[in-house]
C-alpha cells in the first residue's frame, strides 16, 4: 500500500507540474482567482458492484480535473470531470465469469470486471472555518468501455487477458456523492479527503439491481496561475 501511495504522488506532482506551465500560458490567471479554484483530482478508489458472487471490491487509481467555484461566503460549486476511473469487482465466480461473457481458463488467477467511467460530479461544498469543508450531490456518468481481465503470474508466466463485454452494460450510470476534506496551507495549498459515492442506476442491462458504490480516497492539486491577491503581495 506504501508502494501504491508513493507511486500516485509522483504522478500527481508530475501531471500538476506540467499541467502548471500549459494552463498558465494558455489562461493566465482566468482559471484560479478569488472566485475560482482550477486544479488536478486523483486518487485511490474501491469500488463494487451489486448483484453477483464476487468476493471482493477493485481498486485502482483515478484522475480527472476540477473547479470549486464560490457561490457565496463559504459555499462553493464542485464539479470538473474523472476522466480516468475504473470501477467494477474482483475475485469473480464462475457464474459472474459464464454470464460476463469471459473465457474460463484452466490455470488460477484472478478475474475482475472493469468498467471505464467518466465522471461528472455536481456537489455542493461547504468550507469551514478550520479549514475542513463537506460535500454533497449528485454525480453522473458515461460507461464507455467494459472488460473482463484475467491476471496471473503461475508457472513463471505472466498473464493478462481482457475479454470485452461493453453489449452487457448500460451506457449511463448516475447516483449520488458525499465526502469530506481539509485544505492545507491554511486553506491555500492542496486538499485531501475521502468521498462515498452510491450509485442508483443498473450498471447491467439484465442485472436489477447491479449499482455500482465507491469509497474514493481523494488527493486536489491547485494548478495553474496563483490568485490575484498572492500576486499583489510579492509585487
Amino acid at each position: 500500500m506504501q508502494k501504491l501511495v508513493l507511486i500516485l504522488g509522483f504522478l500527481l506532482v508530475a501531471a500538476s507540474a506540467r499541467s502548471q506551465v500549459l494552463i498558465s500560458v494558455l489562461f493566465g490567471d482566468k482559471l484560479n482567482s478569488e472566485s475560482i479554484e482550477f486544479g488536478l483530482e486523483g486518487g485511490l478508489n474501491y469500488s463494487n458492484i451489486r448483484g453477483f458472487e464476487n468476493d471482493a471490491g477493485l481498486t485502482k487509481f483515478n484522475l480527472g480535473y476540477y473547479f470549486d467555484i464560490r457561490m457565496k461566503d463559504a459555499l462553493y460549486f464542485h464539479t470538473g470531470l474523472q476522466c480516468l476511473y475504473n470501477m467494477g469487482m474482483s475475485k469473480l465466480s464462475d457464474n459472474d465469469i459464464e454470464f460476463l461473457g469471459a473465457a474460463k481458463l484452466e490455470y488460477p488467477g484472478n478475474y475482475s470486471q472493469n468498467i471505464f467511467v467518466f465522471y461528472l460530479p455536481m456537489l455542493a461544498q461547504y468550507r469551514f472555518k478550520n479549514y475542513t469543508y463537506v460535500e454533497a450531490g449528485p454525480q453522473l456518468g458515461w460507461m464507455y468501455s467494459s472488460f473482463v481481465q484475467f491476471k496471473s503470474d503461475h508457472y513463471d508466466r505472466d498473464v493478462n487477458i481482457k475479454d470485452y463485454n461493453n453489449s452487457l452494460t448500460n451506457w449511463f450510470d448516475g447516483g449520488l456523492a458525499v465526502g469530506v476534506g481539509y485544505k492545507l496551507m491554511k486553506g491555500e495549498g492542496w486538499s485531501i479527503g475521502a468521498r462515498y459515492y452510491q450509485g442508483f442506476t443498473n450498471v447491467f442491462k439484465d442485472v436489477s439491481g447491479s449499482r455500482a458504490n465507491s469509497i474514493y480516497l481523494v488527493c486536489k492539486i491547485p494548478i495553474g496561475a496563483a490568485p490575484k491577491k498572492e500576486k499583489d503581495q510579492t509585487n
